[in-house]
This record gives C-alpha cells, sequence and structure tokens, in this order.
C-alpha cells in the first residue's frame, strides 16, 4: 500500500494503478491492521504521479484520476476519473453519490418467489465502484476485534474499466483468495427436511443406486438429533445429541455413507446453545466452568472465545471423528451480536471452516452469505425459495450476478423448498438448471408430497431428471479443473459481459452465462408451448462458432438467439475448440473419484487446450497435484493427451481415453485403452470437415412430436424439403400462421449456421 497524501485527518494510498483506498480519520490515527474483510493491502509498487497545491493533491495512476480539497470528503471535493475512454462524462466517481454498480448478490432466498433485490458488486458499466469499510471490525495481532472510532471512513475505489475479470482479481488480492472446494462438492447433494431413520436412509440409497442416480454428499436436516426436548429447556430447534430411536448407531451409520460413497453433513441451528439434555453437556460445562448439576444453559455467544473452544473441543470435532464431514450453518437469527458490527453469521462461516481446516481436511462450511469477502468460505446456502416459475427464472441470474462480488460458490434448494404445486415440467427444468449450477443439491420442505426422488414424478420425468444426475457426475473432471481455475479468481458461473463487456446484448440476457472456460448455458426457466413442445430461453451468443452440447447443432455466434427445446434438452453450447472431459458413462457412481476411463467430447472448427486438474485431497497448503494436458490441434486433426505433469500417484496409472469429435463429418469415437499416464498419446482424428446441419433430421423429429395439425405438419415439410433457399423457406414458414413457438423452433433450426 503506497501512501501518496496524508493531512491531519485524510490519507490515500493507492494498492494497485486501479485501485484506491480513501480514509478519514476524525483522530488522524490510521488503521493498517487487517479488517474482518481486507486480508492485505500490500499489492505491490505503483507508479503514481503526485501533485500537492494550495487547493489539495491530484493523484494520477494509468487507471484514474483523484482530485481532493483536502478538507472532509464530500461530493465537490473529492472525485475521481477513470482513465481509458469508458465514458465521457459517466465515468466519474463523486464520494457520496449514489453509483450504479452491478448487482452483486444477497444474503438468502428465504421465502423468494421470484426475483428479489440485490447487494452491489464491484464493478460497473461506469468503470467504477467502491466498497465502504467503514464500520469492518479491525483484527488485533493477538487476533481480538475491535470497532473503530465514531466517523471514520474507509473507501476502496476499483477503477478498473470494463476490465471486470481485472477488479475481481484486485478485490481478492486484497480480501484473500477463493478457497479450493472438496472433490465431492461437485456431485449431486441428496437433502430433505424429514426425520429420516439409519434403515430407511440406506433403503433410500439402495433405491437410488438401483436406479442408476449417484449422489456424493448426504444432507441430514434437523431431525437428525433430538428435537422433541423438555419445555424447559426451550424447543428443540438447536440440538447436538442424535436421536438414537432413528439412529440407533451414529458411527455405524456414518461410516456405511462413507462405505458408499459418500460425504456426509449435519444441519445445525446454532442460536440456543448447549443445554443440560445434550450428551456433551457436562464435558462442556465442566469446560466452562459450570456445575453440570445445576443444568445451566451454555448460551451460545460467538463473541465468547471460551464457549467457541469448548463447542468444537466437545461437539463439534469429536462428531466429526465419528464421520461427520462437515456442518451446514443454519444461522437465521440476523446480523448482530454483543459486539456490534460481528455478523454471528460471518463468525461461525470464519471459525467452522479454520476449525474444520485445524483437523487436517480440506475445509468447507455450508451456510449464507455473510456479505463481501464470504467467497473465503464456501459453500453458499441460498435458502428456503418458494416453489414457482419465477423463483427458477431468476436463479441462474442470482448466481451468474454473484460473481460481481467474488461470490461463486452458490447452492440453490434444487426444485424449489416450499409451497408451489406438483409440476412434473418445473421439476426436470429445475434439476437441468442444477447441473450447471455450482453445486446441484435436491432440497424439499418437511412433506410428504413435496420430496424430490425422481420415480415420484411420471415416467419422462423421471428418466430426464436421471439422465441429468448421471451427467453431473460425468462432469466432475470438468467442474473440479473450473473449480481450480476459480483460486485464480474467475468463478466457475461467470456473467457473458465479463468477456464481453463493451457487447450491449450480454448485459441483457442475465440469465445467460459461461459455464467454465468451455461452455456457455442459458437454462429454459418458463413452461412449454403447448402446441410446439417446447420452451425457448432467449440468450446471446459471442461471436464465433458453437455446438449444441446435446445435439451437436451447430450455430454461428454474434447475435442473440431464440433457442427451443424440449423437456429433454436445455440449451448448453461449446465454443469451436472446447474439450469437455468427463468420466466414462460405464464408470458413473457414488463419489467423485479420479476416474480411469475418461471420456473427451472435442469440439471440431479451432484449436483448443484444457489442462485436467486432479489432486489428492488435502489442505490446499499440502495438496499434491496433477496436471494433464490436452490440446487439440485441429489443422493437424490431432488431440494429444498427457503425459501427467506433477504428482502423477494422485491418478490412476494407467487409463482408457475415448475421444469423441463433435461437429465432424467423422463421428466414430476414437478409443485409447489402458494407457498409462506417464505417456503422451497423440489421437489421430478423422481427416473430415464440418459436418452439416442435420436440419432435415431434427426438423422432422420436431414436427413429429408437436401437438399441431397433421396437415400443417405435412405443408411445413413440403416448405423444408422444397430445396429452396433458406431464406425463401424461412419466408414461406411465416405466411403459414404457425404460432409463435413452432415458428420459432423452425426458424432456429434454419439459420443456426
Amino acid at each position: 500500500m503506497q501512501t501518496v497524501h496524508r493531512s491531519e485527518h485524510a490519507r490515500i494510498s493507492v494498492l494497485t494503478p486501479h485501485l484506491v483506498r480513501l480514509e478519514w480519520s476524525p483522530g488522524g490515527s490510521f488503521e493498517d491492521r487487517p479488517t474482518l474483510m481486507v486480508v492485505d493491502r500490500d499489492l505491490g509498487p505503483v507508479e503514481v504521479q503526485v501533485s500537492e497545491h494550495a487547493h489539495g493533491v491530484e493523484v494520477v495512476t494509468e487507471g484514474f484520476h483523484l482530485s481532493y480539497d483536502d478538507r472532509p470528503f464530500s461530493p465537490s471535493g473529492l472525485s475521481l476519473q477513470v482513465r481509458g475512454g469508458v465514458s465521457n462524462y459517466r465515468s466519474v466517481w463523486r464520494y457520496g453519490e449514489e453509483h450504479d454498480p452491478l448487482p452483486g448478490t444477497a444474503r438468502t432466498l428465504d421465502e423468494a418467489d421470484g426475483a428479489i433485490p440485490l447487494e452491489p458488486g464491484i464493478v460497473s458499466r461506469n468503470g467504477f465502484a467502491d466498497l465502504d469499510d467503514s464500520a469492518g471490525l479491525v483484527r488485533g495481532d493477538d487476533g481480538t476485534l475491535h470497532q473503530r472510532p465514531e466517523g471514520t471512513v474507509d473507501v476502496y475505489v476499483f477503477t478498473h474499466g470494463r476490465d471486470y475479470r481485472a477488479a475481481l482479481q484486485d478485490f481478492h488480492r486484497l480480501t484473500g483468495p477463493v478457497p479450493l472446494v472438496p472433490r465431492f462438492a461437485l456431485g449431486n447433494w441428496w437433502s430433505r427436511y424429514h426425520p429420516y431413520s439409519a434403515d430407511e436412509y440406506t433403503a433410500l440409497l439402495d433405491r437410488f443406486a438401483a436406479e442408476g442416480m449417484p449422489f456424493s454428499v448426504a444432507v441430514l436436516d434437523m431431525d437428525w438429533h433430538l428435537v422433541d426436548v423438555d419445555s424447559r429447556h426451550g424447543s428443540g430447534w438447536t440440538g447436538y445429541t442424535w436421536n438414537r430411536d432413528l439412529f440407533p448407531d451414529p458411527p455405524a451409520f456414518l461410516a456405511d455413507l462413507h462405505q458408499r460413497g459418500l460425504r456426509v453433513t449435519l444441519n445445525d441451528h446454532p442460536a440456543d446453545g448447549v443445554r443440560a439434555f445434550e450428551d456433551a453437556y457436562p464435558a462442556m460445562a465442566e469446560a466452562l466452568g459450570v456445575d453440570p448439576a445445576t443444568e445451566a444453559p451454555l448460551t451460545f455467544d460467538v463473541t465468547d472465545e471460551a464457549y467457541l473452544q469448548a463447542f468444537f473441543a466437545h461437539v463439534a470435532h469429536p462428531m466429526e471423528d465419528d464421520g461427520v464431514d462437515f456442518w451446514w450453518v443454519d444461522w437465521q437469527q440476523g446480523p448482530h451480536s454483543r459486539l456490534p458490527g460481528l455478523d454471528p453469521l460471518w463468525a461461525l462461516n470464519e471459525r467452522h471452516f479454520a476449525e474444520l481446516e485445524s483437523t487436517g481436511r480440506r475445509p468447507m462450511v455450508f451456510s449464507r452469505y455473510a456479505g463481501p469477502g464470504s467467497h473465503r468460505y464456501p459453500v453458499g446456502f441460498s435458502g428456503d425459495t418458494i416453489i414457482s416459475w419465477e423463483s427458477l427464472a431468476f436463479q441462474p441470474e442470482f448466481t451468474a450476478s454473484a460473481a460481481n462480488i467474488g461470490y461463486g460458490w452458490w447452492s440453490h434448494d434444487i426444485g424449489g423448498h416450499m409451497l408451489g404445486v406438483n409440476d412434473d415440467e418445473l421439476a426436470v427444468r429445475w434439476v437441468q438448471a442444477g447441473v450447471w449450477s455450482p453445486v446441484l443439491r435436491l432440497h424439499s420442505a418437511a412433506s410428504p408430497f413435496q420430496t424430490k426422488e425422481p420415480w415420484r414424478y411420471g415416467r419422462t420425468a423421471a428418466r430426464v431428471m436421471t439422465e441429468q444426475l448421471r451427467l453431473r457426475h460425468r462432469l466432475v473432471p470438468y467442474l473440479y479443473t473450473m473449480a481450480e481455475r476459480a483460486t485464480h479468481g474467475i468463478p466457475l458461473v461467470e456473467p457473458v459481459y465479463h468477456r464481453h463487456p463493451h457487447e450491449e446484448a450480454a448485459y441483457a440476457h442475465r440469465a445467460t452465462f459461461f459455464f467454465g472456460s468451455e461452455l456457455l448455458v442459458a437454462p429454459v426457466v418458463s413452461p412449454m408451448d403447448r402446441r410446439a413442445q417446447v420452451a425457448r430461453a432467449d440468450l446471446w451468443l459471442p461471436s464465433g462458432t458453437w455446438f449444441d452440447l446435446e445435439t451437436g447443432l451447430r450455430y454461428t455466434g454474434g447475435r442473440t438467439l431464440a433457442a427451443y427445446r424440449d423437456l429433454e434438452h436445455t440449451p448448453v453450447l461449446a465454443r469451436a475448440g472446447a474439450i469437455l472431459p468427463l468420466v466414462a458413462e460405464d464408470e458413473v457412481g457414488n463419489g467423485t473419484p479420479a476416474p480411469q476411463h475418461l471420456h473427451l467430447r472435442v469440439f471440431a472448427g479451432a484449436d483448443g487446450e484444457l489442462v485436467l486438474y486432479e489432486d489428492d485431497g488435502a489442505p490446499q497448503a499440502s495438496v499434491r497435484a496433477a496436471r494433464t494436458p490436452l490440446r487439440l490441434d485441429w489443422s493437424a486433426r490431432t488431440l494429444t493427451v498427457g503425459p501427467v505433469e506433477g504428482a502423477a500417484d494422485v491418478v490412476p496409472p494407467r487409463r482408457t481415453w475415448t475421444v469423441e469429435v463433435v461437429g465432424s463429418t467423422g463421428t466414430t469415437p476414437v478409443v485409447l485403452a489402458d494407457r498409462a499416464v506417464t505417456d503422451a498419446v497423440t489421437v489421430q482424428l478423422p481427416a473430415d470437415d464440418l459436418a452439416d446441419n442435420p436440419v432435415r433430421e431434427l426438423v422432422f423429429r420436431f414436427l413429429d412430436a408437436a401437438h399441431i395439425e397433421f396437415a400443417t405438419k405435412d405443408a411445413v415439410w413440403d416448405v423444408v424439403t422444397s430445396g429452396a433457399p433458406t431464406p425463401v423457406v424461412v419466408s414461406e414458414l411465416q405466411a403459414m400462421d404457425l404460432g409463435g413457438a413452432v415458428l420459432g423452433r423452425l426458424t432456429e433450426l434454419l439459420t443456426a449456421t
């Protein structure tokens, strides 16, 4: 941090060419210690021009020109012009004025039925955004937290123009990096608010396995613990003692889940503390100097270090030793504690994460968002939404927008949580959206009619949901590679405007997002047209060549697209040259182990490269990683796999690679069986050109399924097969009064390239 101006009450510090810190201190003392949010301000040297004059100071860097009159901060006396031609008149930040940043995220979606207001991000189309840490608690050298003097101003201004990725990189340098989530977090999670017994739960897992539905995380909601307690102790909302009527042998139950390839999290409502009926009460009471015979409640207080130490020593860690892998911290009591400015949610997230890390595990906490900087403690629990199309429609935008505040690991209640009506189509679309979410966690409220087992729906819905759950586990090699990339500041789910900040259409389609480096997704979030039997999803397709992941249909980008999909499909597109590593279909099952057989889907038409990331699962500081380069040379029609770099022993020593080219006339997969991962293997791909889109086949399939008159189908088919140029065919179809969705799908197919 480079201080460029200091007066009696003001200090201006430049952290990077595009990030400046502005402080006002009534008492004339300035703060250099970390805060809850800010981890590091020493971000390297910066070239700065400073001009002191009678009316104040001018500070100029590559990114901004700041003017300050050396008086109390005001809109007229403290301003900053973003350099680089972002805007001639809108790129001036003034202290105290309202600005228009791009939206970030929110603490929770509890009871949301559609869109809700979002807190601001740290990027904007005007080229600047600010982050206020004036009320942020300061960390003392001994770890204690301290309030700021009243009247303190501590504001960071980001002046990165529309280089949103660069702004987020500076944000993460300032507030700390994104941790590497455990690989198991990327598979399917099963959760339900229901008083399962051990036998019922294992029978459910047996049924999932028989149906071919893989899972990696078992979530036990609050009924794992005693909930019917003596009224003198209060309610049973908080609890830490297994209900042995349901789980007679908890360690054996947890061991069985681990044997099946699942990790386990337990719901924790911590607000009521530890009371006399709990198994851990005697030991914890003694640790706190309380006579257990008094049965005095051990009151939860997130500011009480003695309570926290006793809780982890006598409650959380022993249960983790028994097999609990991480905690679902379900804090709902608001942002206040005995220390003003300390949000109990923030403190719980931070402490659970650190305590789990101290046990030698890769840490993770499942909890709500507690404000900027919360990205350090993934994964986020977005809360209890209403089951409705409106809720589904908002979730892709909500997830993508969170990238604007550096928060990339949201977990939603897939299928919605409560109320609503039974709707097979809505359930399927939500699972499809869940596949392309950071975390796929099925969940439902305490109703026997709302559970999310696919077989509880119609035959078609059950089949499609099963296929989607299997697809999610096939995607884990790609997902984990992108999770490692996220530690460098690029989230898995990224708004399209992050990569195309000057394209107006990118901002208009906020439910369209990049899913890692290779894919673009626009989930279907509205009901299908009953005549056409397809639903519409609007997206903006960046320039270049794109392929539909499921059908191989090729699109030319640089345009807005109305995509229509039947119940079995959702718009997911891969750019030309993309490489998508998947678990082979025959290896899909519970858990997320490094596969022996990988299926590589490569997309024709351009060169591409992806480095497959795998590791030993250790904490990030000591992780041993293996990286396998995958390189597509389209002009030479070759794909080179490996050799593995780094810790080769964390992956199977020999692998089978199945290579499939999408979009080429040569479609037969190439199988490389039983190859040593330490060897480089080059696959000679078919020397074919890009395949023509199978327009007639797709049109026939669409017409065959559509609920329209047979005479209309025949008339459309005659036009499509007439041999006329595409503009003529589209014009004739437009004159036939087909209806919006029917005409829309036909137009999409005919004009894809």
